[in-house]
């Protein structure tokens, strides 16, 4: 059965997802190099272009490159998180025709949606002065607030409602089965974004080009999503970060 399970996510679509995580790690990894580095590599890498998506200008160009930085960070982020749920999908459907591609295709939809969102919210986060041209707080009240907000999320009914499906996607994926692999993804992308939004807004307190921050994030939120880890995680999480946000906001002044 586990030689099936392995012979089953070889195919294409799953070589491409893959790839994509892979590749988003690369870019965000070229994009955090150090100024002396990037210009090193710029010539083989493109590195010039890749540093000017973490720098914000107030104009479209500004908003579309942001966006673009975000769509990596959720694809590199949120993408392994979900790889349980791909998984249960295909075994769900064996020996019937499934797309996970179209599944995935609907849940980075989603957090295509929330790039977007995420990209506005640093533009008029820098002109408030609150964060640098990279998208790193410079306000204690904005990062204890942040800190608090996700610490609150961690016990509220709704992001319980979201995990208890992340955890159990072959109930999920069974009571929608009808809705086809697009709508499903959508569905899913929708479930994770109730899970993991406050924790991505972190990214504006750790650092939004942070990779350290990026990595312990991921670990954090694919573990939260098992079943197992997962009840021995959230609310410690929780309680860290309510503790965190004082502390930040005291020793900031």
């Amino acid at each position: 059965m586990i030689t099936a399970r392995i012979r089953r996510m070889g195919g294409a679509e799953w070589l491409m997802l893959y790839a994509l995580i892979l590749g988003a790690w690369g870019l965000l990894y070229a994009m955090a190099l150090p100024a002396a580095e990037l210009r090193a590599g710029a010539a083989i890498y493109g590195a010039d272009f890749l540093a000017s998506l973490c720098i914000l200008t107030p104009d479209a160009a500004g908003f579309a490159r942001v966006t673009l930085m975000w769509a990596l960070m959720s694809a590199a982020m949120m993408a392994p998180t979900v790889l349980p749920a791909l998984v249960t999908y295909a075994d769900l459907g064996h020996g019937a025709r499934t797309r996970p591609g179209a599944l995935m295709a609907g849940y980075l939809t989603v957090w295509l949606g929330f790039s977007a969102l995420a990209a506005g919210a640093q533009m008029a986060l820098l002109d408030a002065g609150l964060i640098t041209a990279f998208g790193d707080s410079r306000s204690g009240p904005l990062s204890a607030g942040l800190l608090a907000l996700a610490g609150a999320w961690q016990f509220s009914p709704a992001k319980a409602a979201c995990l208890s499906r992340c955890r159990q996607p072959l109930g999920f994926f069974m009571q929608h089965w009808d809705e086809g692999a697009w709508r499903n993804g959508l569905r899913l992308g929708l479930v994770c974004l109730g899970c993991c939004w406050a924790l991505m807004a972190l990214a504006f307190v750790g650092g939004v080009m942070n990779l350290a921050f990026m990595g312990l994030a991921t670990l954090i939120m694919a573990l939260e999503k098992l079943p197992r880890p997962g009840r021995w995680l959230t609310r410690p999480l929780g309680m860290a970060l309510l503790a965190a946000a004082p502390w930040v906001l005291f020793t900031t002044f």
